[in-house]
C-alpha cells in the first residue's frame, strides 16, 4: 500500500468527518471525486497482495530456493506488516467516524 493512497484515503475521512461536524471541508485535492469504496478496496488489495507475496517468499526460503534471499524475505515480511498495521489503523479511523456521525444528535 502506497502512502500516497493512505494520505488520500486519510484525507477524504477528515474532508467526511468535518463535513458531518458542519464546518468548512478543508481545500479539496484532485481526489476529491474519486469513488471512496473503490478506494478502500484497492488499498485492502494491496495489503493483501502485499502478505500473499510476503509469505511466498518466506515459503520460498524454508524450501531452499536458491533464489531466495534472507534479507528480501525479512523486508517483505517487515513491510507486509507495516501495511497491515496501517490498514488497521485506517480501520479504527473509520469506525470512530462512524460512531461519531451515530452519535450525532439531529
Amino acid at each position: 500500500m502506497s502512502v500516497q493512497g493512505i494520505d488520500q484515503l486519510l484525507g477524504q475521512l477528515q474532508a467526511m468527518s468535518a463535513k458531518a461536524a458542519g464546518q468548512s471541508a478543508p481545500a479539496a485535492d484532485a481526489t476529491s471525486g474519486a469513488d471512496f469504496a473503490g478506494l478502500l478496496k484497492s488499498s485492502l488489495d494491496q495489503v493483501s497482495q502485499m502478505q500473499q507475496s510476503a509469505q511466498a517468499q518466506q515459503v520460498a526460503f524454508q524450501s531452499g530456493a536458491p533464489e531466495a534471499d534472507l534479507q528480501d524475505v525479512m523486508v517483505s515480511l517487515q513491510k507486509a506488516s507495516l501495511s497491515f498495521q496501517t490498514m488497521v489503523q485506517v480501520r479504527n479511523k473509520l469506525v470512530s467516524a462512524y460512531q461519531e456521525v451515530m452519535n450525532m444528535q439531529v
